[in-house]
């Protein structure tokens, strides 16, 4: 019970000795402890060292390209049986997740723990480089690719076109392939983005949750685009060009 209660209070009291991350148990500790000894859980192909023998089992997966989850509504297949749980909950709109602050409701727990932090504040993820800090480790890496390194080490096999991160490029590769792995369970649509999907739902199906700028009462489908919005009313620039003094309201590509 105490562990649970933490994930709401957000309170993690284990450290990592090596990297300063946090846990909210210690037995999350000892796991990922066996990322930093040497040769434990350690993938033979790249090097990655993982946090348990049956991650490590996952993570092979990326090498061999085996997927043995598939989706039993559209065939999409899965390296883990987590992730398939998580993509079918797209087909059945089921949400078990629910914030115990604004009743917002979920599909994933992670999803919840990240949402959590809204109403908290906390942002326990600092980057070592400046003084930012985060509420999700995500960001602190993508922070780290966008703002402090100028490697681009992900190719588009199509136009050539360099990206930071590889999520940009899985984005972009669709734009060649057409491909469209966001369907509507109301209808036949499908969509090349999640954003599109979202939208989708909210003007044709009134389903999913509005979110509205203070200033100008203009509603947006998701929060990452109001965010960008409210910047605009601010004149905020946060995003720095890593060659010159040039700032911009939008992450430079």
């Amino acid at each position: 019970m105490n562990i649970h209660e933490r994930m709401h209070t957000g309170e993690r009291p284990f450290q990592c000795t090596q990297c300063e991350k946090r846990f909210s148990s210690q037995s999350s500790l000892d796991r990922h402890m066996n990322i930093h000894r040497a040769g434990k859980c350690k993938c033979t192909e790249c090097g990655k060292c993982c946090q348990s023998s049956s991650k490590l089992a996952e993570h092979r997966r990326s090498h061999s390209g085996e997927k043995p989850f598939e989706c039993t509504v559209c065939s999409k297949r899965f390296t883990q049986s987590c992730t398939l749980l998580s993509h079918s909950r797209i087909h059945s709109g089921e949400k078990p997740y629910k914030c115990h602050v604004c009743d917002k409701v979920f599909s994933e727990s992670g999803n919840l723990n990240r949402h959590t932090r809204v109403h908290t504040g906390e942002k326990p993820y600092k980057c070592s480089l400046c003084d930012k800090s985060f509420s999700d480790s995500s960001h602190l890496q993508r922070h780290k690719h966008c703002v402090h390194s100028n490697s681009r080490p992900y190719e588009c096999p199509y136009c050539g076109m360099l990206f930071k991160i590889h999520s940009k490029l899985k984005r972009h590769v669709r734009i060649h392939t057409g491909a469209k792995p966001y369907s509507c369970r109301h209808c036949s649509d499908c969509f090349i983005w999640l954003e599109q999907l979202k939208t989708h739902l909210l003007k044709s199906h009134n389903e999913g949750t509005w979110f509205t700028c203070d200033v100008c009462q203009k509603k947006f489908s998701y929060s990452g685009k109001l965010n960008k919005h409210v910047e605009r009313h601010e004149a905020v620039k946060p995003y720095v060009c890593s060659e010159c003094p040039m700032r911009s309201i939008q992450q430079l590509n």
